[in-house]
C-alpha cells in the first residue's frame, strides 16, 4: 500500500473518531430525524470537504467551524430574504457559464422563475449520504454577509473568506444547479434528512423546504412547487436548481456575466420603523409613536432603543428621532430615523363680526361684516345663528357667529342689535327685493294660479332621449334598458339598487355595422352612489350644466364592426351598495347606429360575459322609461314680460305637452310624464326693468339647478329644496333697464313636476 492510500485511511478514521466524540455531547434530535452512524461518518467528511481552503496564496483562513470539521450546535443565523429575482437562461447558462454571448461588465438583477420542464437525469446507484446533515439537524453558522458563487466552480466567497462546495455550480439541461449542503451552510439555514420520506429538508425560521432526488417537485411549507429541473445526486453531492431556493426564501441576487459570479444578498439584520400618528405636532402635545419591526429570518425581537424620543416636546423646533430593535441572535437593526417639525401651540380662531348699524327698522336690510381671524389664516367653518337679512318684529335680537379652524379649535361671538317699532319694508316686499339669488323665501302660493300665463310657443330640436328610469328600484340583475340610436342622443339614467348585493351599472355600445363607428361623449353629469335620490338628481344636473359650459368631459371612441365597448364609464367607476342611487345625464353623438344596453350586475362580474344571460327587466308601473325623439325644446319669447305678475309653466302636459315615444322593451307607446330628460332652452328677449325671475314648484318638493345667462344657479342653495308651492327660489333680477335673459333648464331626477317660472315686478326701493 502506497503512502497516499495509507494517509487516506488514517484521515477517514480520524474524521470518524472526531464525529463520534462530537455526537456524544450533541443535543439529542427527534427520533425520526436521527441519521445512521454511516451517514454521520460521511457527513463529517462532507463538512471537512466543503470547508477546506484553496491554495494559501488565493484564500484566507476558513472559519472556526471549518477547522472543527463538525457542524455547529449553536443557533443558526439566517439571511435577509427580500425580493424575488430571476436569471434567464441567457444570463447563467449561455453568457455566463458556457462563455458565449456578451462579456459586458454590467450587473443584472432578475426575478426568479419557478416554471420549467423536467429533464431526465442519471442517478448514481449509491445514495449520496455525504449531503445528509448531522444528527442534531443543524448546519454550520453562516457569516451573514453576501455570498458570491462562481459559475462552473465550487469556489464560494463570504465576508472576505473563501470556501469550497462539494461540487461546482453547474448547468444541466439549461438549469443552474448548486450543492444544497454547501449553500445552506453558508446561508445559515438548518438542514436535515427524513429517512422515511427520503427527503432533504431546509429550515429557515418558520419556512420548511423539502427536496427529493430525481423529482422536479419540491414543497414549501407543505405547498408543492415545480422546479426548472429535477434534483439529482452527483458524486455523493445533492444538487438542486439555485432558483428553487432563492424564490422560496425570497433571496435576492445579482448576476455579473463578465465576472462569472452570482451574488446572493444574505443580510440578516432585523428591520425597525415607526410613524407618528399626528399629522401635525404641537409643542406640549403628547406624541403618539407607532412602531413596527420584523426579522427577515423569523427571529423574535427582544429589545429596542430610541434616540431623541420625547413623550412631548416643550419647545417648537426641528427634532431628529431614531429607533432600533434587537433580535434573539443579539443583532441590532440599522437605525430608522425621522426628522419632525414641532409647531408652536395652536391658537384658536377669534370670532368677530359687526353690523353696519346698531339699530334697524322692521324690514330694513342688515349688513353683517365677518371680521373673524385666525393666526394661520385658516378658518374652515363658519356658522351663523339668527342672522336674518331683516327682522319684522321689534325688540333686541341676538346674532351669534361660531368659527372653526383647520385644527378643530372653535370660538363664538354674539352681538345684540335693536329692532324699532318703525316699518321700512313689508315681509313680501323685502323678500322680492333682497333675497339673494339661489335662496328661497315664502309667499302666498295660492296667488300663482291666478297669474297670467306667458303665451309662449316652442319648437323641438332633434335629439333622441333614452330615459332609463323604470324599474327605478332594481331588485335583480338584468337589462334595465336597451335601444339603438344614431346621431344626436341624450342618456338619462336614474336607478336605485335593491338587489341586496354590491352592483355596478354599465352602458355597453355594440357596432353591428360593416363600418367602424365613432361615438362622441359631448358632456357628462353623473352623481352617486348616494342614499338620497334628490341629492343625486340635483348634482347630476349641476355637473351636466357645468360640463356644457366648459366642454371638459368630451371623449371619442372608435368602435369596430362587431365590437362592443363600455361608454359613459363614469357610471361604472364605483359600485352601488344596497339602497344607493345613481343619476346620469349625458349628450352624445354617433355617426352610425349603435346598439345600447344599460345593465345592472354584481360588481365583480364581467359585463360583456354576463350580458347574453341577463333578463330584460319589466317596468315598475310607477316610473317612466322610453325612447323619445326631439328632446331639446326651444322656447323663444319676444314680447314684454315682467310689467305685471306672470308665469311660464313647464312639465304640465298642457302649455308644455309631454314628449311621446315608445318603450322598445315592452313594445308599447310611452309618454314622458314631467318631461324628465328634456333640455329647455328659454330665451326671453324683452324682460322689463326691475323684474324678479323666480322658480316655484307646483308638484311637490324640488331640488335642482338652472343655467341663467350662462351662470349656474341653485334651486335652492346647499341641500335646501323648495319644498312646496308656497316657496320660491330667486333665479335673476333685472336692473334699471330691460334685458334679454336666457335660461337652460332640465327637470332634476328625484324631484317633482310641474314647475313655474314666475315674473314679478319689483317694488320701489326706499
Amino acid at each position: 500500500m502506497n503512502m497516499k492510500k495509507k494517509l487516506s485511511i488514517f484521515t477517514a478514521l480520524a474524521v470518524f473518531q472526531a464525529f463520534a466524540v462530537g455526537s456524544v455531547s450533541a443535543q439529542s434530535a427527534p427520533q425520526d430525524d436521527t441519521a445512521s452512524v454511516n451517514t454521520a461518518k460521511v457527513e463529517s467528511v462532507e463538512v471537512l470537504k466543503q470547508e477546506q481552503p484553496i491554495a494559501e496564496s488565493e484564500v484566507k483562513t476558513g472559519s472556526n467551524n471549518a477547522s472543527t470539521n463538525t457542524p455547529s450546535t449553536k443557533g443558526k443565523e439566517t439571511g435577509t430574504l427580500t425580493g424575488i429575482e430571476e436569471t434567464p437562461k441567457t444570463d447563467i447558462e449561455k453568457s455566463a457559464i458556457d462563455g458565449e454571448g456578451s462579456t459586458t461588465n454590467e450587473t443584472s438583477t432578475k426575478p426568479v422563475n419557478q416554471e420549467g420542464t423536467p429533464e431526465d437525469v442519471e442517478t448514481p446507484a449509491t445514495p449520496a449520504q455525504i449531503e445528509q446533515p448531522s444528527i442534531d439537524g443543524n448546519s454550520a453558522v453562516a457569516a451573514g454577509g453576501n455570498l458570491t458563487l462562481y459559475m462552473n466552480s465550487n469556489k464560494m466567497e463570504q465576508d472576505g473568506k473563501t470556501y469550497l462546495a462539494g461540487q461546482p455550480m453547474t448547468v444541466k439541461n439549461g438549469v443552474s444547479y448548486v450543492a444544497i449542503r454547501a449553500l445552506v451552510d453558508r446561508v445559515g439555514y438548518g438542514v436535515k434528512y427524513d429517512n422515511k420520506t427520503k427527503e432533504t429538508i431546509i429550515i429557515s425560521g418558520d419556512n420548511e423546504l423539502r427536496f427529493k432526488t430525481n423529482s422536479t417537485v419540491y414543497t414549501v411549507n407543505g405547498e408543492s412547487r415545480t422546479m426548472k429541473g429535477p434534483a439529482y445526486q452527483q458524486k455523493n453531492t445533492f444538487m438542486v436548481p439555485l432558483t428553487s431556493i432563492t424564490q422560496a426564501l425570497n433571496i435576492t441576487y445579482k448576476v455579473n456575466q463578465s465576472a462569472k459570479t452570482v451574488v446572493l444578498n444574505l443580510n440578516t439584520k432585523p428591520v425597525a420603523s415607526f410613524v407618528i400618528s399626528q399629522k401635525e405636532i404641537f409643542a406640549g402635545d403628547k406624541v403618539d409613536y407607532v412602531t413596527s419591526s420584523s426579522s427577515p429570518n423569523g427571529l423574535d425581537i427582544l429589545d429596542e432603543r430610541w434616540t431623541g424620543r420625547q413623550e412631548s416636546f416643550d419647545q417648537a423646533g426641528t427634532y431628529t428621532i431614531s429607533y432600533q430593535v434587537q433580535d434573539s441572535n443579539g443583532q441590532w437593526s440599522d437605525p430608522y430615523s425621522m426628522t419632525i417639525q414641532v409647531l408652536s401651540p395652536n391658537l384658536p380662531p377669534v370670532a368677530m363680526f359687526t353690523t353696519d348699524k346698531e339699530q334697524y327698522k322692521m324690514g330694513e336690510k342688515i349688513t353683517y361684516i365677518d371680521q373673524s381671524t385666525d393666526d394661520e389664516n385658516s378658518i374652515k367653518k363658519t356658522v351663523w345663528e339668527n342672522n336674518s337679512l331683516a327682522f319684522f318684529e321689534p325688540g333686541p335680537k341676538t346674532v351669534t357667529l361660531t368659527v372653526t379652524d383647520n385644527h378643530g379649535a372653535t370660538n363664538t361671538y354674539s352681538k345684540v342689535i335693536t329692532i324699532t317699532n318703525e316699518t321700512l319694508y313689508s315681509f313680501s316686499d323685502f323678500n322680492l327685493l333682497f333675497t339673494p339669488v339661489g335662496q328661497k323665501f315664502t309667499f302666498n302660493g295660492g296667488e300663482v294660479t291666478s297669474m297670467e300665463k306667458v303665451p309662449y310657443t316652442y319648437r323641438d330640436e332633434p335629439s333622441l332621449l333614452i330615459r332609463s328610469n323604470s324599474p327605478e328600484t332594481v331588485n335583480t340583475e338584468g337589462i334595465v334598458y336597451k335601444e339603438s340610436s344614431s346621431g344626436q342622443t341624450r342618456f338619462m339614467i336614474h336607478h336605485v339598487n335593491n338587489t341586496g348585493k354590491r352592483v355596478k351599472m354599465y352602458v355597453i355600445a355594440t357596432n353591428n355595422n360593416p363600418n367602424p363607428a365613432v361615438f362622441e361623449q359631448q358632456n357628462m353629469g353623473f352623481a352617486g352612489p348616494t342614499p338620497y335620490a334628490t341629492v343625486a338628481g340635483k348634482l347630476s344636473i349641476d355637473k351636466w350644466f357645468r360640463s356644457i359650459q366648459t366642454g371638459a368631459d368630451q371623449k371619442k371612441e372608435v368602435i369596430q364592426p362587431g365590437e362592443s365597448k363600455l361608454i359613459l364609464t363614469e357610471l361604472n367607476k364605483t359600485p352601488m351598495k344596497e339602497g344607493q342611487v345613481i343619476s346620469l345625464y349625458s349628450d352624445a353623438y354617433s355617426d352610425y347606429s349603435l346598439d345600447y344596453n344599460v345593465i345592472l350586475v354584481e360588481e365583480n362580474k364581467d359585463p360583456f360575459e354576463t350580458l347574453p344571460m341577463l333578463p330584460v327587466l319589466d317596468r315598475d308601473g310607477v316610473h317612466n322609461r322610453g325612447t323619445y325623439p326631439n328632446a331639446t325644446r326651444i322656447i323663444t319669447y319676444d314680447q314684454l314680460v315682467g310689467v305685471k305678475p306672470a308665469r311660464l309653466p313647464l312639465g304640465d302636459n298642457a302649455s308644455d305637452p309631454n314628449l311621446v315615444g315608445t318603450d322598445p322593451m315592452a313594445y308599447t307607446d310611452a309618454s314622458n310624464a314631467g318631461n324628465f330628460g328634456v333640455l329647455y332652452k328659454i330665451t326671453l328677449n324683452n324682460v322689463a326693468p326691475r323684474t324678479l325671475i323666480s322658480f316655484n314648484p307646483r308638484g311637490g318638493k324640488y331640488s335642482g339647478v338652472a343655467l341663467v345667462n350662462n351662470q349656474v344657479v341653485s334651486i335652492a342653495d346647499g341641500n335646501v329644496a323648495v319644498s312646496n308651492s308656497s316657496e320660491q327660489s330667486v333665479l335673476y333680477r333685472t336692473g334699471a333697464y330691460g334685458e334679454s335673459v336666457t335660461i337652460l333648464f332640465s327637470a332634476a331626477p328625484g324631484s317633482n313636476l310641474p314647475v313655474n317660472l314666475l315674473f314679478t315686478p319689483l317694488p320701489s326701493e326706499k
